[in-house]
């Protein structure tokens, strides 16, 4: 005997078995470990660097403990410094750094931190902030590991981003002088003088100090910055234009040019 089922029964039973198909879960698939951190490293080496970033987040997501996660955590910080993110991988260095501090490619995170602020850094009319960033990345990385393959570039950068803070100063001096603030001027060269003096700054600091300090009639000091801008850079136009505006000032003869700032440094044991 059959039985017969009307349309709409029909209708209701069939919605249920679908409800009931779509409700059970599917399991997750789980890829091996290496499987997922050599996909994320073919991506990275063929430059697609944002689909490298999403392997290496999935490497992380199903094997967060193992040594190849950590690993991941290391690319995927690059991948992001390579598409130009950043930020992103300012935050994926800091987050490795203070979850691996004694990891043996910490050096390299460290490198990697300086980098993300070095390639933002900015032309010396604008805020040198990234440039600082850098500096005291790769300061931190030269002193905390001497002997790290990355620490001879690092010591290039510092000696680069530097430069670029003093010149920053400069324009600044330079601009306070030019609108007759001599005192905010000083400031700024004695800064470079100070705490810049290898780069390739100091000796027009030492020519702008003593432009200012004649203008404020500290003929003393404005002495003392020629004669150590003298002694130090002997041949530089700086120390020729300087000698010629104390000459100017009476304060010197022609026939001292050569041998003044010599005499007047000997008897300067802290110059400034």
């Amino acid at each position: 005997m059959k039985i017969k089922m009307n349309n709409k029964l029909f209708c209701i039973v069939f919605c249920a078995v679908l409800s009931a198909c779509a409700s059970t879960p599917e399991e997750p698939k789980i890829a091996p470990v290496d499987e997922l951190y050599n996909s994320g490293m073919d991506l990275l080496e063929a430059g697609k660097y944002a689909k490298a970033v999403t392997q290496f987040e999935e490497l992380e997501r199903q094997h967060p403990y193992s040594g190849w996660a950590t690993r991941g955590q290391m690319m995927m910080a690059y991948a992001q410094f390579r598409m130009g993110d950043y930020d992103e991988s300012l935050a994926s260095v800091e987050q490795f750094i203070r979850l691996h501090p004694g990891h043996p490619n910490l050096d390299y995170m460290y490198y990697l931190r300086g980098l993300n602020g070095y390639y933002r850094i900015r032309d010396v009319n604008r805020d040198q902030a990234f440039t600082l960033e850098a500096l005291h990345a790769f300061e931190e990385l030269a002193r905390r590991f001497p002997t790290s393959k990355y620490s001879s570039d690092a010591k290039l950068k510092i000696t680069l981003c530097r430069d670029h803070i003093a010149g920053q100063e400069m324009n600044i001096g330079r601009y306070y002088q030019q609108n007759n603030q001599h005192l905010a001027a000083v400031n700024r060269f004695r800064n470079v003088v100070d705490n810049y003096q290898k780069t390739a700054q100091a000796a027009e600091a030492l020519f702008r100090l003593t432009e200012s300090y004649l203008a404020l009639g500290l003929e003393e000091d404005a002495k003392r910055s020629a004669a150590i801008l003298g002694y130090n850079y002997p041949d530089s136009i700086w120390y020729r234009d300087a000698y010629d505006l104390m000459l100017g000032k009476h304060l010197v003869t022609e026939d001292e040019r050569k041998s003044w700032a010599g005499k007047f440094v000997k008897g300067v044991e802290d110059l400034f």
